[in-house]
């Protein structure tokens, strides 16, 4: 199939190259004249596991190239599949101005029976609204359809390649089938229903695995105020089918580019239809306070931050990117370099990324180990491979103080303590 992918971003490239890499003709298209350039070259401007080498695979094979050019990438297109970003505006709902723009700008070049698919996230009747702006356009004939994403960052290419799900939102019957054919090579269930339901089940998704790390967080609080240990909760909550031991991350909370978005969201969504006040807002309460919390928690167990180094192992959302949005890290150190405290960080990955947001206010190490030297603190803020299995010996030799955070829990306690650290995880 002649496929359009616009907006080239991170679901868009890994779209663009998964749909190419499957024997249709992809164009991606963006505004981005740098990028676009940059992406012809089989490069790619964030770091994402495997889809640089899964973009080489299908330049080569002239199945997929990367354009600026409207009048190129669309009147061929027999779908097109609408990815551009959708922030949040300061009142939380969803910024749909480059999606209302996209639409002005395929409207006047679509042929006759093109399907446009929303894969962007955004609020159930947004279709609605998309079909209202072509068709003041243009008198072609044309479809929409709703597919959400459901990409995680750090696995995005095998999820896009080995879905657990396809979602199609259309009622029509047609449509519905050639997008079944399209995604048919690529496995796992698909699921028809109205568009406005599929929108939904995205924003669904994401409240309630948000939700889950809200809730285990809830109860590591208490954990700690009665002797229990989270870790050994969390094996018996799993225990309950019905519950299952999965997605339980006590932590400093969710970020990235998802979860804080769609929950205010959805949170603004209800409120606009007089479901205010409810648990969507209470969610995101609770996670924008988590880390201002633990700030003043570990700023008492190591005796205060003024004067002291800090090293922090972390500093992307997540393991297997480099994306800094809503990091944990974003969120600690403002407020910890406000306490009087100097900080070196170390990241396999984010290090370019945290320089542009940082800048000169933290100094960065070239591994771990040298992060840690002549710290008195160590915060581990992330969970990369890399710091599962620190050498403690070395650590605790080259540390100034004896302060060992682990808001991941990567550490057994008794563990550490053995080496001479004070240790404070997350719900123990």
């Amino acid at each position: 199939m002649q496929i359009t992918i616009v907006g080239t971003g991170f679901v868009g490239v890994v779209t663009a190259a998964v749909f190419a890499k499957f024997g249709n003709t992809v164009w991606g298209l963006n505004t981005d004249k740098e990028k676009t350039s940059i992406l012809n070259q089989g490069k790619i401007p964030f770091y994402e596991p495997n889809l640089e080498e899964l973009v080489n695979e299908n330049l080569k094979a002239k199945r997929l190239k990367f354009t600026t050019n409207y009048k190129q990438a669309i009147p061929n297109a027999e779908i097109i599949f609408i990815c551009v970003g959708t922030p949040s505006a300061p009142n939380g709902q969803a910024d749909l101005k480059y999606l209302y723009a996209v639409a002005e700008s395929i409207a006047p070049l679509i042929k006759n029976g093109t399907i446009i698919v929303i894969k962007s996230t955004v609020p159930p009747s947004t279709n609605t609204k998309i079909e209202q702006i072509i068709k003041k356009k243009t008198k072609t004939k044309f479809f929409t359809a709703a597919i959400p994403e459901f990409l995680k960052e750090g696995s995005a290419v095998s999820d896009a390649m080995s879905p657990e799900r396809v979602i199609i939102g259309t009622l029509n019957k047609a449509v519905a089938d050639k997008l079944l054919d399209l995604h048919k090579p690529l496995g796992g269930k698909k699921i028809t229903m109205n568009p406005e339901s599929a929108q939904m089940t995205k924003y669904a998704a994401n409240a309630y695995l948000a939700a889950r790390i809200g809730f285990i967080n809830e109860i590591a609080n208490l954990c700690e105020k009665t002797g229990a240990d989270i870790e050994e909760v969390i094996v018996g909550l799993g225990a309950d089918k019905r519950i299952g031991s999965h997605y339980w991350y006590p932590g400093p909370g969710y970020g990235g580019s998802c979860y804080p978005k769609d929950v205010k969201e959805l949170s603004a969504l209800a409120s606009g239809l007089g479901e205010g006040d409810g648990l969507f807002e209470k969610i995101d309460r609770l996670n924008e306070t988590r880390i201002p919390r633990l700030v003043e928690k570990y700023k008492k167990f190591s005796g205060g931050f003024k004067g002291k180094k800090i090293a922090i192992l972390g500093l992307s959302f997540k393991p297997n990117t480099d994306d800094l949005r809503e990091a944990p890290s974003t969120k600690f150190i403002p407020p910890l370099l406000k306490l009087g405290a100097t900080i070196t960080a170390y990241d396999p990955r984010a290090m370019k990324a945290a320089k542009q947001r940082f800048g000169t206010s933290i100094s960065y190490a070239k591994d771990a180990y040298d992060a840690v030297t002549g710290a008195d603190v160590l915060l581990l803020l992330i969970e990369w491979d890399e710091f599962k299995q620190l050498n403690l010996k070395r650590v605790r030799q080259v540390m100034r103080g004896n302060v060992f955070i682990d808001t991941r829990n990567l550490y057994d306690p008794g563990k550490v303590k053995r080496h001479e650290f004070r240790y404070i995880g997350i719900g123990r």
